[in-house]
């Protein structure tokens, strides 16, 4: 499984209904869920800057990767990147091949 960071940003009328991010995020950890359900979730942050949300998760795949961004994009997100994250080790490991 490779590592993925979704980062999320929502539209302004999402983020005026803060109180019902809740019930919008199970919605939305439902479907991501019921679709992809060989991912695997590591950690979920709210932020404050140029993204709202951050989800760090397990996929088999790129397809499925972006398969989770464009639920998040069909639930209303303004804009949904998944970018490939790679553990440090491995990547000084990568540097010495160089």
């Amino acid at each position: 499984m490779q590592t993925y960071v979704l980062m999320t940003k929502l539209p302004p009328s999402l983020s005026q209904h803060m109180k019902d991010r809740s019930e919008i995020g199970r919605q939305w950890l439902a479907q991501v869920k019921e679709k992809c359900p060989e991912i695997k979730f590591i950690a979920h942050y709210a932020l404050l800057g140029k993204y709202d949300f951050m989800d760090i998760y397990e996929a088999p795949d790129n397809k499925t990767a972006a398969k989770v961004s464009m639920i998040s994009l069909s639930n209303g997100a303004f804009h949904a990147e998944s970018w490939s994250a790679i553990p440090y080790k491995e990547f000084v490991e990568l540097t010495n091949e160089i």
